[in-house]
């Protein structure tokens, strides 16, 4: 059967997961949009609840990583660091490496419009499918998949640690400013593929633009402008103390 008709046979997914479903339901549930059901109950048959309760599982289990990994961290770093690697491109990432796409379970205006390959559904599906192994197999088959597609990205960082418009509320901040503004200024596209533009406006300086496909991507592009202008940018994490010395 072609595995890219959406519903056919998922032993090659299961097998992209390190993970083979007592309860597979719960796998084609996982990979079913909204737009592929019908009728009163289309909602609760969609991944939606799982992808809700994946989300939780993933923070957690990353959290627990990131405390293993990082014994010397702040808090604060810790909190970039996860703020980093939960983030929906990331997961969007995650299952673009699964192949994720050729298994959904999508209405036909969502296969005519790319939907297979859409950042906001794989990064929902990403969330579902960890939701749905912790339901399938419990917390440690779900852990062992997060570690295995998030340990890499955990351990080389694909970008600052700081997000830009942290960096650049910090350095208002450091010089008596308030907190940067951020402005709507446009929007344009179809609603499933929408481009935003975000003016940042910070006191006495002069504003600058960025484009991202939603607002808060806009924002961070808008806040790496102004920094790239004025010639900083985000912080890199605070080294670990030498051997022998208080954290």
């Amino acid at each position: 059967m072609n595995r890219h008709a959406g519903r056919a046979d998922r032993s090659g997914l299961e097998a992209s997961l390190g993970h083979r479903f007592a309860t597979p339901d719960l796998l084609g549930r996982a990979l079913t949009h909204i737009s592929g059901l019908s009728g009163a109950n289309a909602r609760s048959g969609s991944y939606q609840r799982l992808e809700f309760l994946g989300d939780r599982v993933l923070g957690l289990a990353v959290s627990a990583m990131l405390y293993a990994e990082f014994p010397h961290a702040t808090e604060g770093e810790l909190s970039r660091r996860l703020a980093d690697l939960v983030r929906r491109e990331s997961c969007a990432e995650v299952a673009a490496a699964w192949d994720v796409g050729p298994y959904l379970r999508l209405g036909p205006g969502e296969v005519q419009s790319g939907g297979r390959g859409r950042q906001a559904i794989l990064a929902d599906v990403c969330e579902a499918l960890i939701g749905a192994v912790f339901l399938d197999g419990g917390f440690e088959a779900a852990a062992g998949l997060v570690r295995r597609a998030w340990e890499p990205r955990m351990l080389s960082p694909r970008r600052a640690l700081q997000d830009s418009k942290t960096a650049l509320q910090e350095w208002a901040q450091a010089r008596g400013k308030p907190t940067p503004v951020y402005s709507e200024t446009e929007r344009s596209g179809p609603a499933h593929a929408p481009s935003f533009v975000v003016t940042v406006a910070v006191e006495g300086c002069e504003g600058a633009a960025g484009v991202g496909t939603s607002k808060r991507l806009a924002e961070q592009d808008a806040a790496e402008a102004f920094m790239r202008r004025e010639g900083f940018g985000p912080l890199p994490p605070a080294p670990a103390p030498a051997e022998g010395q208080d954290p």
